[in-house]
């Protein structure tokens, strides 16, 4: 059979304060048109398909149009589960109809036991679980940790095999030796993290959602989709997509996305950065996280860099911007008895990188004397 096999929609996430829904709508479409060029027996979403437990209106109403257009304009059959960032109990809610039109949505761990049959696939669908469900379900306290927990789960799996079948997996966790970035929320269950890859052996293949980038992990048979938009600076440099999984003979086949806005990292001076011949060739509509390599103070900074490119999510200064940590170690009674031009000279100075000026001493000298007058 064939699959699709993406996840972390986060419908609702917003980057640095800017709306998405256009770039998800845009990878969304993507997703719909590979999936009816490829052929696939379904879609796979493993996990996070909202950014929040309590979603807005309009990210129920854009998840809701994309599900209802894949299953039941498109006939797709949808293989679903809740992640972390989901609300189980809201995504559940219709589950018990949605099976009429093969639209599998598991959101408890005791759903995770009975596959989805297929001719010649078993599917089973682990949605996100906290350890405490595993030791309410199995009865066993000692199920402490992520790890503990899945070794009595996997065996119970294994038990439903039919062996004249293949068997996939769809979870959301972090899987031993995975990497992560600045976009999602680290899961930590009673100390212990991830999961070994080793424990997943069993299945033909594990599709996993969680970590953003499809290059988290290399297993051959355990695959992160990543999300199909870039969500924070560190995702700058991923390739964004979808898995096709083939499962006999079995092959994996990526598929990228082309995002709507991508999201850039640019290292200038800001001189550069004005300059025509540097910006011309770039897209202006893309999101920028910009380090500024000048070590001097320039005024309106953002908003002389927002003329040209209006979609700065971040503004940060290299190593060598020097804001006054020469005072470090000095508590603030030290500070206060020094002589406030001298305060004023040594900061200037560790932040411009040159003294002040005649004039510059002046017009502080003056203020100085003003805000003393005040004070009496």
């Amino acid at each position: 059979m064939r699959f699709l096999h993406t996840a972390d929609w986060h419908i609702g996430r917003r980057l640095h304060g800017f709306d998405l829904t256009q770039e998800q709508q845009t990878a969304f479409k993507q997703i719909e048109q590979i999936a009816l060029d490829e052929k696939v027996d379904g879609v796979i979403i493993a996990g996070d398909l909202y950014d929040r437990s309590l979603p807005a209106e309009s990210s129920v109403a854009q998840l809701n149009a994309m599900l209802q257009q894949l299953n039941l304009t498109d006939k797709l059959p949808i293989y679903a589960i809740s992640g972390n960032h989901d609300s189980a109990t809201r995504l559940a809610t219709g589950t018990p109809w949605f099976k009429d039109t093969h639209f599998y949505m598991h959101t408890d761990l005791k759903q995770a036991f009975t596959p989805v049959e297929l001719p010649d696939t078993q599917l089973f669908l682990l949605p996100y679980f906290e350890p405490f469900a595993a030791q309410e379900y199995f009865h066993d306290e000692s199920l402490r940790t992520l790890e503990l927990a899945f070794k009595p789960i996997v065996e119970k799996m294994v038990a439903q095999f039919n062996p004249a079948k293949k068997h996939l997996l769809v979870a959301h966790f972090f899987a031993a030796g995975s990497e992560q970035t600045e976009s999602e929320t680290k899961l930590t269950v009673g100390g212990l993290a991830a999961i070994p890859v080793s424990m997943l052996q069993d299945f033909d293949y594990v599709a996993l959602g969680h970590l953003h980038g499809k290059d988290a992990l290399h297993a051959k048979k355990v695959r992160y989709s990543g999300s199909p938009v870039k969500f924070s600076l560190s995702e700058a440099n991923q390739q964004k997509g979808i898995w096709i999984v083939d499962t006999d003979p079995f092959e994996l086949t990526f598929k990228p996305l082309k995002p709507l806005r991508d999201v850039q990292q640019l290292t200038a001076s800001f001189a550069e950065l004005t300059d025509p011949t540097f910006y011309q060739p770039l897209d202006r509509d893309n999101f920028f996280g910009m380090t500024i390599t000048d070590n001097k103070p320039i005024p309106n900074l953002l908003t002389s860099l927002r003329k040209i490119y209006p979609n700065i999510v971040s503004l940060a200064h290299t190593d060598d911007y020097d804001t006054g940590v020469g005072y470090k170690g000095e508590s603030g009674a030290q500070i206060r008895k020094q002589d406030p031009m001298d305060l004023l000279s040594h900061f200037y100075e560790s932040v411009a990188k040159e003294p002040l000026t005649a004039d510059q001493r002046k017009w502080a000298t003056d203020a100085l004397k003003i805000a003393n007058e005040g004070k009496q």
